[in-house]
């Protein structure tokens, strides 16, 4: 055994992972309600996977509505030790044409509503967050993007946007201004959720248009992007399968994230001041620190 148990959260466009052996279903419940969908458990090369559809299958579910401290606490339950997100994008830089895979590290989030934490009252928790995402993980998903033959990056700056609707053209250059790369709308409060339970992370992003900014050429259209989208799906699944072997090769050993311990020293309501039905919710993403 490898040690490597890879959560696969699939955005537009990705609601299954073909190849996989020894399939079976799980619902899993959690404290902060139900997951986006059932979770496909199976193995490629060996490497246990667990698949969750973003937006459950059929896409029912928009970005501002999915219950994304479900669908982490979901995975950390079933063990995952590692997530990749993968998801469609709009380009802020005319270098990241539709087709091109963007590996992601860096956010600037500019959703409203969501649950963004774990933590509250009754535990209060501040967790690091100035490097987001797993390079160790971030790495390998750019080399497998790669070998299924994407034209990939393996750096940029994704502007979260609340949606539904696309960017206006003035958002669209101000985003570009403050040195964006790409935009989309699901990968926060994914991302923060996934530090608080302490997952290393990487974005997989596909990107489908160039946003909003181009003069002289149509705003975003979604049959246009359902096009992209489709060419991706294919390279999306063959990444998948290049990355699980890669692992499966490999024994896993910490983050250099620091992922895995991120939660040391981050609560700060003392044992006697915490709420134990506030710590009951917390048993899966925060269990490491809390009982240990």
């Amino acid at each position: 055994m490898t040690g490597w148990t890879l959560g696969i959260i699939g955005g537009s466009g990705l609601y299954r992972i073909d190849g996989l052996e020894n399939v079976r279903t799980e619902m899993v419940e959690t404290p902060w309600g139900a997951p986006s969908d059932a979770i496909t458990m199976g193995e490629i090369s060996g490497v246990t996977l667990c698949f969750l559809p973003r937006h459950g299958q059929g896409h029912s579910i928009p970005p501002d509505a999915i219950n994304y401290r479900a669908n982490i606490d979901a995975l950390k339950r079933l063990g995952c030790t590692d997530i990749v997100s993968l998801s469609a994008c709009g380009s802020l830089r005319e270098d990241y044409a539709p087709g091109d895979f963007v590996l992601v590290d860096q956010y600037v989030d500019r959703t409203s509503g969501r649950a963004r934490s774990f933590f509250g009252a009754g535990c209060v928790a501040h967790v690091a967050l100035a490097d987001p995402v797993c390079p160790r993980l971030a790495g390998l998903a750019a080399d497998a993007a790669e070998a299924a033959g994407a034209r990939t990056h393996r750096s940029g700056t994704y502007l979260a946007m609340q949606g539904p609707q696309f960017s206006t053209r003035a958002e669209s250059d101000l985003y570009r201004q403050w040195g964006c790369d790409v935009i989309g709308m699901t990968n926060m409060p994914e991302a923060r959720l996934a530090r608080e339970a302490e997952l290393p992370y990487a974005s997989v992003c596909m990107v489908t248009d160039y946003d909003s900014w181009k003069r002289g050429e149509a705003g975003v259209d979604v049959q246009a992007i359902l096009k992209v989208m489709a060419a991706n799906t294919g390279k999306a699944q063959a990444l998948v399968r290049a990355l699980a072997a890669t692992l499966a090769s490999r024994s896993r050993t910490p983050s250099p994230s620091g992922a895995e311990t991120a939660l040391d020293g981050a609560i700060l309501t003392a044992p006697s001041a915490r709420d134990p039905a506030v710590l009951a919710r917390l048993d899966a993403v925060a269990g490491r620190v809390l009982t240990g």
